[in-house]
């Protein structure tokens, strides 16, 4: 867009980014070419009229990343997330789960115990494998309202 060039080096300089950054709306080109003040441009930019154009090249980053799948990540299994936050996001809803039942009454606390130490001891990897080993064992009937 030709005639915005002071327009487009006072918002570069407003938003502490280059002028080819700077996206005009063109639905406004007029009410934009009249502003000739810094003030002018500021409330162009609240209303969103004159906005900073996202980084590309973090933009290609990101969609990169998406395409590639599994194989192409760098670095350990654990870099990604620690071993001992995977053991955390694991547990916790474990142990509230068991909490839960205990209160509702829907195990005893011989039973509570001896499935809060099993958990203790990494034998369940999740809620629903929790879920399913109660409903095996026939401990707790209705585990799918847990959910």
């Amino acid at each position: 867009m030709a005639g915005f060039s002071s327009q487009r080096r006072i918002a570069a300089e407003i938003l502490k980014v280059g002028e080819t950054k700077i996206w005009i709306d063109p639905e406004h080109k007029e009410e934009i070419k009249n502003a000739i003040t810094r003030a002018d441009i500021k409330k162009m930019i609240s209303h969103g009229y004159i906005k900073k154009r996202p980084d590309k090249i973090r933009i290609k980053k990101m969609e990169k990343a998406k395409k590639q799948g599994v194989g192409s990540r760098k670095g350990k299994k654990g870099a990604r997330l620690p071993k001992k936050r995977k053991w955390i996001n694991t547990i916790r809803p474990l142990r509230r789960m068991l909490k839960e039942l205990r209160d509702e009454k829907k195990i005893d606390e011989k039973n509570y115990r001896r499935l809060y130490m099993l958990a203790k001891g990494g034998v369940f990897r999740s809620r629903t494998h929790l879920k399913l080993y109660l409903k095996q064992r026939g401990i707790v009937e209705d585990a799918k309202e847990k959910t």
